[in-house]
């Protein structure tokens, strides 16, 4: 015979059926799952919430209480290492994961009160305690301290004043800006193939006096290669590239493309 269940508000159908198993005292491990589906049912049935989402919600756990109460009565199955398995196996889980997060939340809205408890105020100090300076005695404070040993101090402080500077960097000057003239290096290195018609790559780049001269050097020559100027050939991987002048090509250098 079913237990009148008194009508409350649950959360969903895990909170019902938490509150059966404590209502009735029983191992969560060990459902009594008739009893407990009798007790399920008749809260159904007394439910006045007319919600067809909440309703649906409490009809599929009661689908699932009916299942297990029919496979119980069955014989048991048993699974592939040979053990045999409780239809209520699922549902107590479902329970036990359920009831912990129901715990961890009261413990947290319970956190979240005290934290209000916590109440702070503005400094209040009177008016003659902070007006209030300690006297200093010059006398004590000095002690045996004397002009020379002051003066020893001072050059000690002085002396790790000068050991934070980088003796090296502190050495270097300004780095100033090396201007070059694109306009008279194209204009020599133009003179330099007509000159020598076919040269070495490298024995141009040796005549450079800067990092700057040689790239403006290269990005010239890779222009006069581009329209067609000058031609490059290199016999082997890493060996020297050979710079041979093609006299028939009048076409002016963009300096702008160099530039």
């Amino acid at each position: 015979m079913a237990i009148p269940v008194t009508l409350e508000v649950f959360e969903g159908p895990l909170d019902l059926l938490l509150y059966l198993i404590d209502k009735n005292k029983v191992d969560i491990y060990d459902i009594p799952i008739v009893t407990i589906t009798d007790q399920y049912m008749a809260y159904i049935k007394a439910m006045e919430e007319r919600d067809m989402n909440i309703v649906s919600e409490f009809l599929v756990m009661a689908a699932t209480l009916i299942d297990i109460k029919c496979r119980m009565l069955l014989p048991k199955e048993v699974n592939e290492e040979g053990e045999e398995e409780d239809p209520r196996d699922e549902l107590v889980q479902k329970l036990l994961e359920y009831k912990m997060v129901r715990y961890l939340s009261v413990e947290l809205k319970d956190r979240q009160l005290e934290s209000g408890y916590n109440l702070y105020h503005k400094r209040n100090i009177p008016p003659e305690v902070a007006r209030h300076e300690e006297p200093i005695d010059y006398a004590e404070l000095i002690g045996d301290l004397n002009l020379s040993m002051l003066n020893d101090i001072f050059q000690s402080i002085l002396k790790r004043q000068e050991d934070k500077i980088d003796p090296v960097r502190s050495s270097f000057g300004n780095i100033e800006k090396e201007e070059i003239d694109i306009s008279l290096k194209a204009t020599y290195i133009e003179a330099y193939t007509r000159e020598h018609k076919r040269f070495s790559f490298r024995s141009l780049l040796e005549k450079q006096g800067s990092k700057s001269e040689l790239i403006v050097t290269f990005l010239v020559v890779l222009e006069m290669i581009r329209i067609g100027k000058v031609t490059i050939e290199q016999e082997e991987n890493f060996a020297d590239i050979i710079i041979t002048n093609n006299d028939d090509n009048n076409e002016r250098i963009d300096l702008a493309q160099i530039g």
